[in-house]
Formats: C-alpha cells, sequence, structure tokens
C-alpha cells in the first residue's frame, strides 16, 4: 500500500454519476436552439474540459455564432435539473469514511457552483477541505499551477499526493505535477483511452482505493 497525505478527486464521472443530466441539459439546449439533439455517446465525449468546450462541441462547427445564447439556456436548465438522476457511484461513502483523516480535495473543470449544490445536495461537501471548480482559479486541468499551491497548502509532498479521476485531464494533470494517478475506469472516459496514459495506479471501483492507499 501507498502512503498518502493528500488525495485530490476529480467529480463529473469520478465521484458522481452526473452524465444523464448533462446530456438532458445539452440536448434541451439545442432542442429550443431548433438544432439536432446529440446521440449520448458522443456528448460523454464532450465532458470534462468545462461547459464552455462542453457547448461549443455540442453545437459543431456550423452552429457556434450561437455559442453565447446555448450557454444561457445550458446554465439555466442544468441548474434547476443538476440532480435530476445524479446519484454517487458505488463505493464513494464508505471510501470517504474510510479516508476521513487525510486531506481530500475535490478538482474539477465543472462550474464551481454546480458542483458545490450537487456536493452539497448529495450530503458529500463535508468530506472536502476544498472544492474548485473551473472558475475557482485562472488555470484548468491538466495544468499543474491549478494543483501544485494545494500541495503547499496542505503540507503534501509529491510522492504522497494522489490525483483519482476517470479523465485524461485528470492523469495529465497529476503527471505535470509530478504526482502520482489513480484512473477511475468505469467513469465518463473509455477505458483504453485512460490506460494509454499509463497512470500509476487503475481501480474499477471507488471502494477499491482503501486497499491501494493509506
Amino acid at each position: 500500500m501507498t502512503e498518502i497525505d493528500l488525495m485530490v478527486f476529480d467529480f463529473d464521472g469520478t465521484l458522481v454519476r452526473t452524465g444523464k443530466d448533462i446530456i438532458g441539459a445539452v440536448n434541451h439546449t439545442l432542442a429550443a436552439l431548433d438544432i439536432p439533439v446529440r446521440e449520448e455517446d458522443d456528448i460523454r465525449r464532450y465532458i470534462g474540459d468545462g461547459v464552455n468546450k462542453l457547448i461549443e462541441r455540442s453545437l459543431g462547427p456550423h452552429h457556434r455564432r450561437l455559442a453565447s445564447r446555448a450557454l444561457e439556456i445550458f446554465m439555466e436548465y442544468y441548474d434547476e435539473h443538476l440532480l435530476d438522476t445524479t446519484d454517487l457511484y458505488p463505493g464513494v461513502i464508505d471510501t470517504l469514511n474510510h479516508f476521513r483523516h487525510k486531506k481530500k480535495i475535490i478538482v474539477t473543470n465543472k462550474k464551481e457552483s454546480f458542483t458545490l449544490k450537487i456536493a452539497c445536495g448529495l450530503a458529500i461537501d463535508h468530506y472536502f477541505e476544498d472544492i474548485s471548480g473551473r472558475d475557482s482559479a485562472d488555470f484548468a486541468k491538466p495544468d499543474n499551477r491549478l494543483l501544485l499551491p494545494f500541495l503547499d497548502k496542505f503540507g503534501a509532498g509529491k510522492n504522497r499526493t494522489i490525483v483519482v479521476g476517470d479523465g485524461v485531464n485528470d492523469v495529465m494533470l497529476a503527471k505535470n505535477s509530478g504526482v502520482l494517478s489513480c484512473a477511475f475506469l468505469n467513469g465518463l472516459t473509455d477505458r483504453e483511452e485512460l490506460l494509454r496514459l499509463d497512470p500509476d495506479y487503475c481501480c474499477e471501483d471507488m471502494g477499491e482505493l482503501p486497499a491501494l492507499f493509506r
């Protein structure tokens, strides 16, 4: 087992299953603009780089002029529907309880207000010392300038910090920061794409983390 001081968790696709509500909000937005809706798998691939990129990719090159209006529609609708079907992945609560004495933070490219609303709604906000959304800092994953200040803040060594996430950005954030990475293979990103990045650890279930770290 690897001794750790700081656990850095992604949010969408790692702690919480948000895919259906995000997909619903995207397709509501497209329909409101008389644009054909997207396949669910396509929208899943667009998630991970923040809401602006999500909307831009969903609109496609022929409708990007509508990006500002689309963003307004999405934000208003998603704010009202972000807990319609969203829930925690299996094993999350047991794992957070197991590591209750460890410093834990959430670092996500999701808008902070959405992240906080979901975390509070699912009653996991109190497990974390900090929750950092896309608009919380000047940098986004996988830029190491987003993560390194947290290592200083919590006095965590690079070889005792783990980034747990289901996205390419999560593994690359860890690599760019010189810390350990743990790829969650049952999230929103294709597992083979994650494995090609050669993460330090992999897990199929959040409940596996207590067997990997202490």
